[in-house]
């Protein structure tokens, strides 16, 4: 089984758009607690509640990475972050049977992508993906790394990161009003 989140309700056949390869893709996880992420995308959210106005593709905010067992780490870089993103949003898990894989390699666990379109099987309604990263939280399905409890050193990390980003992220006003505000970084 394939899956894919979306905050769009009732889609029969996903299509493929252009993706962070360059190339008309649908990404998927062959785990339904791995794309409780996408349902949100902190950078979009953040500037449609502040009204900055903007009309690109936004820039993706992906706060997650894998514990070596393979298990998603969602992380919190700044305080409450998880719940700002997450809570009160809701969306779509789509289920596929199955797809036909692009070929390329994600480097991400479990995922896999497609180039051609895919037939959705089945879709499941999220009413509030905060609560239900909570509930994959409490399953054991992944893990959640709270600000509160970043090292030192992750903290340290985090600021030489983020700085980085804003330098880099000239062409991408969104992202750069997002560190502003949720960093306090100003160029």
């Amino acid at each position: 089984m394939y899956y894919h989140a979306s905050p769009v309700r009732g889609i029969k056949v996903l299509e493929p758009r252009i993706s962070n390869h360059g190339v008309p893709l649908i990404y998927f996880s062959k785990k339904r607690e791995n794309v409780l992420v996408y349902l949100s995308n902190a950078v979009e959210k953040y500037c449609k509640e502040t009204g900055f106005a903007y009309r690109g593709p936004w820039k993706k905010w992906g706060p997650y990475g894998f514990n070596p067992d393979g298990t998603q780490r969602i992380e919190e870089y700044y305080p409450n972050a998880l719940a700002d993103t997450y809570r009160g949003v809701s969306g779509y898990i789509y289920f596929a049977e199955s797809i036909v894989e692009s070929g390329l390699s994600l480097r991400i666990p479990d995922a896999a992508a497609s180039s051609q379109p895919v037939t959705v099987t089945r879709c499941e309604f999220i009413p509030d993906a905060y609560e239900a990263i909570l509930a994959a939280e409490r399953e054991g399905l992944i893990t959640i790394l709270r600000y509160e409890d970043s090292s030192p050193a992750q903290l340290e990390w985090n600021a030489r990161t983020i700085r980085e980003e804003y330098e880099a992220a000239a062409d991408h006003p969104d992202y750069r009003h997002f560190i502003e505000g949720k960093f306090h970084i100003y160029g």
